[in-house]
């Protein structure tokens, strides 16, 4: 599903530059949750952005489902992210003006999808995520799991493959995080999505079927 071959990036403020991936190779199989688990500035978040082609790595090859993500040019990317890879950010990421519904129906109106069917669905991803009676809310009127939530509705309207979490516990108190994370590991049972999640818990990533660890860019095990 997953293949990242000796990445390398590095980032320059002036004179100064940091290398936040060193030569890091990682393959994940499809269906597979993987955690990505390090501190703060160990290269979690910029991996997640290269598997989803936010971000180009220096060096180094990101293969998803046997497409080379670094061969591709920016309508490619930009393509296969909208039409293969969710994506759930840690500040959720929704768009205040528009309600619930129109957040979650958002990715599809970008990818051409509209209609009944359409709408139908994202009123059953809400109504599965215990958002029924928040449809027309708009996003400030919610707590931080509801959002969260909405979130994740809106990463699955397309029925990605590949679901990438970016510390999704990171601004939510305990029990909401559970439930995140449990959520995350249904939508990976039940629905066969391959998920990859950045996290710097420890307790987060027992959830997952691996653990890989990173530090300063490298992958240094399973702790």
């Amino acid at each position: 599903m997953i293949r990242l071959e000796e990445l390398q990036k590095t980032f320059k403020d002036g004179d100064h530059s940091q290398q936040v991936l060193q030569d890091l190779s990682l393959e994940v199989a499809k269906g597979e949750f993987v955690a990505l688990l390090g501190r703060s500035g160990s290269g979690k978040s910029t991996l997640l952005n290269c598997i989803a082609g936010i971000e180009m790595p220096d060096a180094g090859h990101v293969r998803v489902a046997g497409q080379d993500i670094t061969r591709m040019n920016d309508v490619a990317r930009t393509r296969l992210r909208r039409d293969s890879i969710g994506i759930v950010f840690q500040f959720f990421n929704l768009l205040p003006v528009l309600t619930v519904l129109d957040n979650v129906l958002l990715p599809a109106e970008l990818a051409g999808r509209s209609g009944q069917a359409v709408r139908a669905r994202a009123r059953e991803l809400l109504d599965e995520l215990g958002l029924a009676d928040r449809h027309n809310e708009l996003p400030d009127h919610l707590s931080g799991g509801e959002q969260q939530r909405v979130a994740m509705a809106r990463a699955l309207i397309n029925q990605p493959t590949l679901l990438l979490a970016d510390e999704p516990t990171g601004n939510l108190d305990s029990k909401t995080g559970a439930a995140t994370l449990e959520l995350l590991a249904r939508i990976n049972r039940d629905q066969g999505v391959t998920v990859i999640m950045a996290t710097h818990s420890h307790q987060a990533a027992t959830l997952a079927h691996r653990v890989v660890q990173l530090a300063d860019g490298r992958i240094t095990g399973t702790p």
